[in-house]
């Protein structure tokens, strides 16, 4: 027999419990792989375990507890003694990143995370090693499957989003609560660590925009439908002159875009850059199972030295104000100058409207129209001015349009 790997595992909710299940599954493949033989030392719960025992009996740490308190301090104290550490958690590493890396770097030990982004698509270690030498400019992508699942069942079927939701949550797609989901928050966790790895830059959550599904109608998707295009919620993050952007939004892309096939519960990244052109991996990103598979390949890769760590992050400006095109859609009284109004707005703020569309409605009507790339702080400023006018009858609705094309 081998010596065997003592894993520490931190938490057995869904994730962690099929990651204990995989684990013992494995073993005599990992074993094969590595000349040692993985097994569990001991697992923490709320009711169950004591964090130093296990930390005392483990050569790694696997942290599926997720949240800051009091998971930050478990995962330092154990990078602190040596230990490997392997987490999903994108909300630890998306607002202490650099401490826990500095944690890992003075403790000599490795700090793997590729499940915290994409499921079992491996966007980091593509990232940090594959393209470690290319000089990426670029990477966006659909990084959160419960949104592409509601997004995706919304156009398929028609449903609302009400409905696409707890179709869901039937599923097992959705949590009972998914706000951080839904509102984009879990997205731009995940864009802060990719665009960390990315640009060498120290990007916090705090730092990244962020819009979600939750006002999101059939009839968006209805005119998606008529102009070509599909709705994804995208994540971007991009070198800007000298600095960068990071952002997550509903974004309509046009057919040929890659991605907008990606569909159902599926992540993809794309990444751009001079030496490659355009990269795009892609594949299950929502489920526990999916998730601890990624989490096991990182305590394989763990076990395996050298360590492999970002290396120290370099001060950069974070941009907020980008070139964009928009959608607009009105709900306007159905009567003379109206749409001279709106378009004469819009001059004002230097935006030109690439197509319209225009529907009456009986007494009202509505206007949908699309932009040509702008500034967003000059785009809202005339969307804040056109709410203003007598003849509009509800807040306008704004969704971004990725206008390129590959």
């Amino acid at each position: 027999m081998s010596e065997p790997f003592r894993v520490g595992l931190l938490g057995h909710g869904t994730v962690g419990a099929a990651f204990a299940t995989l684990l013992e599954e494995r073993a005599d493949a990992v074993e094969a792989e590595t000349g040692q033989r993985p097994e569990l030392s001991g697992i923490l719960t709320r009711s169950r375990g004591e964090f130093e025992d296990i930390l005392e009996r483990s050569d790694l740490i696997v942290e599926l507890m997720g949240g800051i308190d009091p998971t930050r301090d478990f995962v330092l104290r154990a990078l602190e003694r040596g230990r490997h550490v392997v987490t999903a958690n994108k909300q630890l590493l998306s607002q202490h990143g650099e401490e826990i890396f500095d944690a890992a770097r003075r403790g000599g030990v490795q700090l793997r995370f590729e499940g915290a982004v994409a499921g079992v698509v491996p966007a980091i270690r593509v990232m940090a090693e594959s393209l470690a030498a290319a000089h990426i400019e670029r990477v966006h992508g659909i990084v959160n499957g419960t949104t592409n699942y509601i997004l995706t069942q919304m156009t398929a079927t028609g449903a609302t989003y009400e409905e696409a939701l707890a179709e869901a949550q039937e599923m097992g797609y959705a949590e009972a609560d998914p706000t951080e989901d839904v509102t984009g928050k879990d997205a731009a966790a995940k864009m802060a660590i990719l665009a960390r790895l990315a640009f060498n830059a120290a990007v916090h959550l705090d730092q990244v925009g962020y819009e979600g599904i939750e006002r999101i109608t059939p009839d968006d998707i209805g005119y998606a439908k008529d102009l070509g295009l599909s709705l994804k919620l995208v994540g971007s993050a991009q070198r800007i002159d000298g600095g960068v952007a990071v952002h997550v939004y509903p974004a309509f892309l046009y057919a040929d875009h890659p991605l907008a096939s990606v569909n159902g519960a599926f992540n993809a990244v794309t990444v751009e850059s001079p030496a490659i052109t355009e990269i795009t991996l892609s594949g299950p990103g929502a489920g526990g199972m999916q998730t601890a598979s990624a989490v096991l390949g990182d305590v394989v890769s763990a076990m395996i030295p050298p360590p492999s760590l970002p290396a120290p992050a370099v001060e950069q400006p974070i941009v907020t104000d980008v070139e964009f095109s928009f959608y607009l859609h009105l709900e306007v009284a159905d009567r003379p100058g109206v749409l001279a109004q709106v378009a004469e707005i819009l001059g004002m703020q230097c935006v030109s409207i690439r197509s319209v569309v225009q529907k009456g409605l009986g007494r009202e009507a509505r206007l949908v129209m699309v932009m040509h790339p702008v500034l967003e702080s000059k785009f809202r400023a005339a969307v804040e001015l056109i709410a203003r006018l007598d003849f509009v009858r509800e807040a306008p609705r704004v969704i971004r349009v990725i206008e390129e094309t590959f």
